[in-house]
């Protein structure tokens, strides 16, 4: 059994180590795709492999057409709109992500951006607190509840809004539930988005929502730019000069935002939300050891195409 771990942005030697241990203990070989220059190259290396880890790369209809023998692919991470789910159920490919292991670096970064942005980017400028402010939270799974309690902590209020969640299971999180999403924006001084791409949330979050929150608000996203309509943000930031926008990946028009909001608005150069030494090792080897437990066990707990595949 042929295990592929094909990352253009490679995995910590630890985590590396780690997979390889995990796979040959299992009796399983594990081969290596690291820092690849084109889709091309995953392409044809995936051609023999029975299962697939990826991080952020791109599993198209391509790759999987291309992958006779593959069985299943374990995106390292939570996020999975780089995986055709649709190319993957017509194959019989069983797609998986791993969520929660990302989710402590994610937190911490959404809060640091909130620090960030208050202390207007650790300019000379005066700043403010976040203590006695409020938070909302968009979507209250791992990474949101994490943010919550590490934002309670430093004396915010905290808010959540999930269409999954009920009132109470949200309050039983250490949050007050939002009524509605309108409700959420339109009282947070600090909204953090958690929300994946799909076709509803795409472009959802834009000017109405935007330009619904209190003066000095903050709209801080480490979830995907698709989910932000573009045009939407930048009228919203033109028409009200006291809001700011902070994103772990930068908007299409960012540099349109920059050039004329200045200190309103920050994007990390490259998605860093899971870039930690912990994160990168702890989705790595939990994508290794969900394929050994299929492969042994037959346990697809965290499949993401299982409806479509029944």
């Amino acid at each position: 059994m042929k295990i592929l771990l094909a990352t253009q942005k490679p995995f910590a030697a630890a985590a590396v180590a780690g997979i390889r241990q995990i796979v040959e203990e299992a009796g399983y070989e594990l081969a290596l795709l690291e820092k690849y220059a084109a889709q091309e190259d995953l392409v044809a290396a995936v051609a023999d492999a029975d299962a697939l880890i990826v991080r952020s790369d791109k599993v198209t209809s391509e790759v999987i057409d291309a992958a006779v023998k593959l069985r299943i692919v374990v995106r390292a991470g939570a996020g999975f709109d780089n995986l055709d789910l649709d190319a993957c159920t017509k194959h019989g490919v069983v797609a998986m992500n791993t969520p929660g292991q990302n989710s402590n670096a994610v937190a911490e970064l959404a809060v640091a951006m909130m620090i960030f942005m208050a202390r207007t980017q650790f300019t000379p400028a005066t700043g403010s607190e976040i203590q006695g402010k409020t938070l909302g939270i968009q979507a209250f799974g791992n990474v949101g509840r994490l943010v919550g309690r590490k934002a309670a902590a430093l004396g915010m209020k905290v808010k959540a809004i999930d269409p999954f969640l009920t009132a109470e299971q949200i309050e039983a999180g250490g949050a007050v539930s939002a009524s509605s999403l309108e409700d959420l924006y339109s009282t947070s001084d600090y909204v953090s988005i958690h929300i994946p791409a799909t076709p509803e949330t795409v472009g959802s979050i834009g000017y109405n929502l935007i330009s619904s929150m209190p003066k000095g608000a903050t709209l801080i996203n480490t979830a995907r730019k698709e989910v932000i309509d573009e045009a939407g943000l930048e009228k919203a930031l033109e028409e009200r000069p006291d809001l700011k926008y902070v994103a772990d990946v930068a908007p299409d028009n960012f540099v349109t935002l920059q050039e004329k909001f200045g200190l309103r608005v920050f994007a990390t150069p490259k998605k860093m939300g899971a870039q930690t030494a912990e994160a990168n090792v702890n989705a790595g080897l939990a994508a290794a050891r969900q394929i050994v437990d299929f492969f042994k066990n037959g346990n697809t707990r965290f499949q993401l195409n299982l409806r479509k595949m029944q």
